[in-house]
């Protein structure tokens, strides 16, 4: 831990990094960005879906995070020691060209571009987690990025589940589950991506990565939104995840300079 560290506070640098990261990491989710751009709520566009439509929305979901999961414990460690900035401009745009088809069909290959949304998004995550310091030959590690997944700030009715809003809640909530998994996957490999405890961490995510993908979809299916706004809200949906990434890795580094419990305390006391 740092000497410039006195009396369990901060350094004024560290909390500034800490202060930006909190604003994003607590204010509105994606559903408003969207609605900006759209000039609509999104959320009425989602209860218009019929049933079937939004059972596939949610089997899509759940496709993506296992793809992403996937991709996590089998590829993601191949880019420890890499160094360099984050490529997020190229993951951006290869994105924008997946939104781009997905918006031309009104959101009608939703199966088919969500996982390669989300993968693309996974693997830019993972830059930014690698230049914040993470060491990605880590299953921890690959797991706090799949994590990232589950940090949008949405409103609490959103979410079926008995968690507290706020990012350290979240964390908190997810903690057993990402620790079950990282034990069992050092201990049996990743063969088995049905094994019990990367289910229950899938299905964690899912549930609040659903309400954000749900907004998305429900923006993609309005006719007028095409090609063009197809990409253009798939941006905004990767640099939503960026954002979230680099706050949620930025607190992480904070954590391993100057320890969980002051970097938590002082993120309490900031406004």
């Amino acid at each position: 831990m740092t000497n410039e560290l006195i009396d369990n506070r901060l350094p004024d640098s560290a909390t500034d990094e800490l202060r930006e990261a909190k604003r994003i990491l607590e204010h509105h989710g994606i559903a408003d960005r969207l609605t900006e751009m759209i000039g609509a709520p999104i959320t009425a566009s989602l209860r218009l879906l019929p049933d079937v439509a939004e059972n596939a929305v949610y089997a899509a979901i759940d496709k993506s995070l296992n793809v992403a999961l996937d991709v996590a414990l089998r590829t993601l460690g191949d880019d420890a020691g890499k160094t360099g900035k984050p490529r997020l401009l190229t993951h951006k745009l290869l994105a924008g060209l997946s939104g781009a088809a997905g918006g031309a069909m009104g959101g009608a290959t939703v199966a088919a571009e969500l996982p390669v949304s989300t993968v693309l998004i996974l693997r830019s995550v993972a830059d930014i987690a690698r230049s914040e310091g993470e060491d990605l030959s880590s299953v921890e590690s690959r797991l706090a990025c799949l994590q990232v997944f589950a940090l949008d700030p949405g409103a609490k009715s959103e979410v079926d589940d008995d968690t507290e809003i706020g990012y350290f809640a979240v964390r908190a909530a997810m903690a057993k589950q990402i620790r079950d998994a990282s034990q069992y996957v050092l201990k049996n490999g990743f063969a088995d991506s049905a094994a019990p405890p990367l289910v229950k961490l899938v299905a964690q995510i899912g549930k609040r990565f659903g309400v954000v993908v749900s907004e998305k979809i429900a923006a993609q299916a309005i006719p007028v939104i095409g090609a063009i706004g197809g990409a253009l809200i798939n941006s905004y949906f990767i640099d939503h995840y960026q954002d979230l990434a680099r706050a949620h890795f930025t607190i992480r580094r904070l954590e391993r300079a100057y320890g969980q419990a002051v970097v938590r305390e002082s993120y309490g006391t900031l406004t």
